[in-house]
């Protein structure tokens, strides 16, 4: 197909389009729901899902094209539009577990769902960055949003104290990510991320400044996938923020974060992969590690995801370590895989939550699989793809993402994550025994009124053992991604207009 230029396409608009459309949709929500009561809040989630579908179509009608827009500062690749099509299906996943939340718990609607739509663009302007400026735009008007989000349970104590928490350090993270942009611009003389790769191929990568910089870059993206030693935030924020937020940040977060430390460390500084390679190998032994071991002794169900979340993280930098083109497309099939088992997990958990933390302890899962067969079997089906049981999306993700690390000869990096899912396996089969082995009251879910989340739940279900047994398609459009952010295309940006 022929290079999508501004003069193929006679509008400069375009690739702006799924961008345009999810803001549209924030705004409108946002001026609808002034005057809508938060018992009444339904209407403004399917409205958002409305927004979020035009979104999506436009989306995908810029699979296959490439090129760049605003003087490069929006990418146009399948890479970008792998990334939009995954974090507008989140965001429409993340409403369809908080139409019925959202109402229960008494949350502002108007405020809630344009928040989350907001929070959308700004992980969207992450995944079509074409410079560092987009990078970080899109990155605080994420994290604002998100901010907000976490602290949407203005009654519960706990909520306050999660936003508290993650602004205070976000706040401090974004400064290193900042602090680091300006180095790597001193030392190349670049923002865009073509420049800079050409920059660094022509001898700026001898500059002091730019080890710097890359540090500061590793503290600030370390803090966004929750990278051991920057994880502490984690734990609490998922813990404390409403249950639909914490979903949307252990997947939308990650995605969008990966989205841009992917863009830009393995393919504009793809030169220095033999300086950064080693700390990612280092981060990436304990990452895991630590997010496996702790998440042994909790006994609160978001905590343990919390934790395991950040354990899969350190999956993903075993990816980034081999940084090569396989290591690319499993690292994106991977995040998919991973997404769509979180937000499964997730659900189940608001299925069960009552007011208040009620129904997020693991012991309140003993008996489930009798008063609620088909929610234990959907978590059972969750967990087993966490661990990476074979035939399911997380097994799958798990061996593409190993075998390319085995390729570029990191065998002892391998056997760490291994064994780290190894350990894995007992806090997870934990869960599928306190529901299938154990007795407890009976849990009641209510699902007969609770249609949407009980739609989110099945297709995160269905999505899970289906990209397990047919991994094929899903595995390709990953690998044309990273190919076309790291192939000939992503070079000729730099002498398109």
């Amino acid at each position: 197909m022929a290079p999508l230029t501004l003069e193929s396409i006679g509008f400069l608009w375009l690739p702006l389009l799924p961008l345009v459309a999810v803001t549209a949709a924030a705004m409108v929500v946002l001026l609808v729901g002034v005057r809508v009561a938060p018992e009444h809040s339904a209407g403004l989630g399917r409205l958002s899902l409305a927004g979020l579908a035009i979104a999506l179509v436009f989306a995908v009608a810029l699979v296959g094209h490439s090129g760049c827009a605003f003087s490069g500062a929006i990418a146009i690749d399948n890479f970008a539009a792998y990334f939009e099509i995954a974090i507008i299906i989140t965001a429409a996943a993340s409403i369809l577990l908080s139409i019925e939340y959202a109402r229960e718990h008494a949350l502002a609607g108007a405020e809630y769902y344009s928040l989350i739509l907001f929070a959308t663009l700004g992980m969207m302007l992450m995944a079509t960055a074409g410079d560092l400026i987009i990078i970080f735009l899109g990155l605080e008007v994420m994290s604002i949003s998100v901010y907000a989000l976490a602290g949407m349970a203005r009654r519960e104590a706990r909520s306050s104290e999660a936003a508290l928490k993650y602004f205070l350090l976000g706040a401090f993270s974004t400064g290193f990510l900042l602090y680091g942009i300006a180095l790597v611009y001193g030392a190349t003389g670049a923002i865009r991320l073509d420049a800079i790769h050409a920059a660094l191929s022509a001898g700026a990568a001898s500059n002091p400044l730019l080890m710097l910089g890359l540090g500061m870059l590793l503290v600030g993206f370390g803090f966004k996938i929750a990278a051991v030693p920057f994880h502490s935030w984690a734990p609490d924020v998922y813990q404390g923020a409403p249950t639909p937020v914490t979903a949307f940040m252990a997947v939308g977060v990650k995605l969008a974060a990966f989205a841009a430390f992917v863009r830009l460390f393995m393919v504009a500084l793809e030169p220095l992969g033999p300086q950064w390679s080693w700390v990612l190998w280092v981060l990436a032994a304990l990452t895991m590690t630590a997010g496996n071991l702790t998440a042994l002794v909790q006994t609160n169900i978001k905590r343990m995801l919390a934790y395991s979340a950040i354990a899969h993280a350190g999956y993903i930098l075993v990816g980034m370590t081999a940084n090569d083109s396989a290591a690319g497309g499993a690292i994106l099939y991977y995040l998919i895989a991973y997404g769509l088992t979180n937000l499964g997990a997730f659900g189940v958990v608001i299925a069960l939550e009552r007011r208040g933390s009620a129904g997020q302890l693991i012991s309140d899962y003993r008996g489930l699989s009798t008063s609620e067969p088909a929610l234990a079997a959907a978590m059972a089906v969750f967990m087993l793809s966490l661990i990476g049981v074979p035939p399911l999306a997380g097994f799958v993700g798990k061996f593409y993402l190993f075998s390319a690390a085995v390729e570029r000869q990191l065998v002892g990096l391998v056997i760490i994550a291994v064994l780290n899912s190894v350990v894995s396996a007992y806090y997870y089969l934990y869960v599928i025994v306190a529901m299938y082995m154990e007795e407890g009251a009976p849990a009641v879910a209510r699902l007969a009124a609770r249609p949407a989340l009980v739609a989110a739940i099945a297709l995160a279900a269905i999505g899970t053992i289906l990209f397990g047994v047919y991994p094929e398609p899903p595995m390709s459009a990953a690998a044309s991604a990273f190919a076309s952010a790291r192939g000939p295309a992503a070079r000729a940006m730099s002498s398109l207009p």
